[in-house]
Parts: C-alpha cells; sequence; structure tokens
C-alpha cells in the first residue's frame, strides 16, 4: 500500500507541472486510478507520455506497493 500524498510528490519530482489526480479503487491503497496532467506530455505519444509516468513510479511498482495502476494522461487544455 502507498499513500496517495506519496504517488502525487513522486510523480511531480519527475514531472514539476504535473497536475495528478488519485482514485483509490478498492480502498486498499494498491490499486488506484491515477490522472497526470503535464505541459510536458506535449508531442509526445501516449506511450512515451505513460513511460514518464511508470518511470517516476519504477519503485513503488517494482516493490508492489502499487499493484495495479490505471493510468490517464493528457497535456493542459488550451
Amino acid at each position: 500500500m502507498v499513500q496517495p500524498d506519496a504517488v502525487q510528490a513522486a510523480i511531480q519530482r519527475a514531472i514539476p507541472d504535473a497536475q495528478v489526480t488519485i482514485e483509490d479503487l478498492t480502498g486498499g491503497g494498491d490499486h488506484l486510478q491515477v490522472s497526470v496532467v503535464s505541459t510536458s506530455f506535449d508531442g509526445l505519444t501516449r506511450i512515451k507520455q505513460h513511460q514518464m509516468v511508470y518511470g517516476a513510479l519504477q519503485q513503488e511498482l517494482a516493490s508492489e506497493a502499487i499493484h495495479a495502476l490505471a493510468l490517464n494522461t493528457s497535456v493542459p487544455a488550451g
């Protein structure tokens, strides 16, 4: 289990302008729905965007603190 604040902090260390929304899907803290909005994603494929987030959460995923991750990434509207 990982705390949502720790997930947000890990993502924002790697992607400083990231706007992060986290939803615990099961209440156990290890199945998460994460949405990340960042200008850093501009011009990148969805795969590259996801790879950036997975890279930021590498330790949490490797230790299985996060067992399942549903991920949405996008650039800011406007």
